[in-house]
């Protein structure tokens, strides 16, 4: 299970089936955690899901115990800005 943060802000997690050399990542079973200041953390199914390489800020494997005790929910939080290059 990983967590991958893409330039554009959006924050997609799943389970990781495959890569290539230019990073490119194949997902399964994935879904996009909206954060929003005035409502919870919203998690939109995705399903299998391919993020192109050159989209990719941030790779990080999820510890599954942890993220299962966190409540979605009543998290609030501030989306992510875009990479400004």
């Amino acid at each position: 299970m990983i967590s991958v943060i893409t330039n554009d802000g959006r924050n997609i997690v799943g389970i990781l089936k495959g890569f290539d050399q230019a990073t490119n990542i194949i997902l399964d079973e994935s879904h996009e955690r909206v954060f929003s200041t005035k409502e919870g953390v919203q998690q939109i199914v995705l399903g299998l899901y391919i993020i192109r390489g050159d989209n990719i800020g941030v790779i990080g494997e999820l510890d599954e115990d942890l993220d299962a005790h966190i409540e979605l929910p009543q998290l609030r939080g501030h989306p992510l800005k875009p990479v400004i290059h």
